[in-house]
């Protein structure tokens, strides 16, 4: 039987190395610059500026990747991000970080990318789903390793730099040793703004909004934690917390995206996200377990919008059209990524740090009235839907798409050597438009 972790070692190991320095550096730097009583809106500011390079960077990897290959662009985009972590240990002033967050956000893509398209190229269209499921693992444990490898080293001194570059630097060895063929194709995925926009616009605004929260969630979480009297090993359990909680939630939601109506558990998942989060404001001191219990479901009904936005989608796009939807979803929610860390800092530096779940019952409560379950008109709903629900990582590049299982196979025309060119397409509206 095919085991996706025996047959792609090299490439998952890669992931989680990768992975868990970048989970580790998020966090320090959170608690870091808190400690040392840094606005807020500078943390924010920071996140925003590594989702903004991750965004950026998908056109930087696909022309990196076809002018020197996969492996060498790896290789340099690795010691790229191993250089950009040891300079923090050098330089202190804010404005150099932001620069250096918005380089890590765009050379993080491009490896993103290596390994994505090569695991796409190496899997076969039955073995798609177990390689997907596969890659999701090694992305979550990573972030998770990543908040208990600050727990194991709690002093917020250059210390988890070290370790944050020991993992980029991990990371090469894998993917330097293995023995697979090395993938010969690009696949880039146009972005049809305007046919996606008519035909699934309830899906775009719940992707958009959950990017708003998840970024903010990992720029913001470890200091909305530090604030309210966390210690370090603390604060990173908390965060590894809601992480481990998406990250279970996924199958058992799933099973239950497969039966249930998806645009009403997209709005009930908000309706009890919304609801979880008001004991988070901040008018009253919760106990640390009830903190972390409280962060475990918020985390469960949080990380789990981004999969059932994208299983709603594919119910109403054909499969010619599947690789570009989910491009098309990454980049949106990429963008709300970029504004939701800054949005959420600046509040949290004039209101203090219960705004942060102030705004996620604030976007839970935009999502309830946004998903019109009765404004799904199944005029596009394709005849397979609904389709089998994939948990997946919210931590991907647009060269995912092509992996995803719901795509039986890559059109030929999105198979390239060229960047991702942006078009448009005209379409009637499906899932309808929403309320103003």
């Amino acid at each position: 039987m095919f085991s996706p972790l025996v047959t792609f070692p090299a490439l998952y190991t890669a992931t989680l190395l990768m992975l868990a320095g970048s989970g580790l550096f998020t966090t320090y730097m959170g608690l870091r610059l808190t400690q040392e009583g840094v606005s807020d809106l500078w943390v924010g500011g920071l996140m925003a500026a590594y989702y903004f390079g991750l965004v950026c960077g998908g056109k930087f990897g696909h022309k990196l990747i076809a002018g020197f290959g996969h492996i060498r662009s790896y290789v340099a985009c690795a010691g790229m991000a191993t250089v950009i972590v040891l300079i923090h240990a050098l330089v202190s002033q804010l404005e150099v970080w932001v620069v250096l967050r918005f380089v890590m956000g765009a050379v993080m893509m491009n490896q993103y990318m290596v390994i994505e398209s090569w695991l796409n190229e190496q899997a076969e269209g039955h073995q798609r789903g177990k390689v997907f499921a596969g890659y999701m693992v090694a992305v979550d444990a990573g972030l998770v390793v990543g908040q208990g490898l600050l727990a194991l080293s709690p002093a917020l001194d250059y210390k988890p730099l070290l370790l944050v570059a020991i993992c980029f630097s991990s990371c090469l060895i894998p993917l330097a040793l293995t023995r697979r063929v090395h993938p010969a194709k690009l696949v880039a995925a146009p972005l049809e703004i305007g046919f996606f926009w008519k035909r699934v616009p309830q899906s775009l605004g719940t992707i958009f909004v959950a990017g708003l929260m998840v970024g903010a969630f990992y720029g913001l979480a470890p200091v909305y934690a530090a604030r309210n009297g966390l210690d370090t090993a603390q604060s990173s359990l908390f965060v590894g917390m809601c992480i481990v909680a998406g990250f279970c939630a996924q199958w058992p939601l799933g099973w239950l995206s497969d039966r249930v109506n998806r645009s009403w558990l997209i709005r009930g998942n908000a309706l009890l996200l919304c609801i979880a989060a008001v004991p988070m404001w901040g008018f009253i001191e919760l106990p640390y377990t009830l903190l972390l219990l409280n962060g475990f479901v918020t985390g469960m009904l949080l990380f789990t919008l981004y999969p059932l936005s994208v299983a709603l989608a594919n119910d109403h796009v054909e499969q010619s059209r599947r690789v570009a939807l989910s491009a098309m979803l990454l980049t949106t929610y990429g963008v709300g990524a970029c504004i939701g860390p800054l949005f959420a800092g600046a509040m949290m530096r004039h209101f203090g740090p219960g705004m942060f779940y102030v705004l996620v019952s604030a976007y839970a409560l935009i999502l309830i009235f946004w998903v019109q379950p009765k404004r799904v008109t199944g005029v596009h709903r394709v005849d397979e839907a609904p389709l089998h629900h994939v948990a997946m990582p919210d931590t991907v590049s647009p060269m995912a798409a092509a992996l995803d299982p719901r795509v039986d196979e890559v059109p030929e025309e999105l198979v390239v050597e060229a960047p991702a060119t942006i078009g448009r397409s005209d379409g009637e509206p499906d899932q309808g438009e929403p309320r103003s």
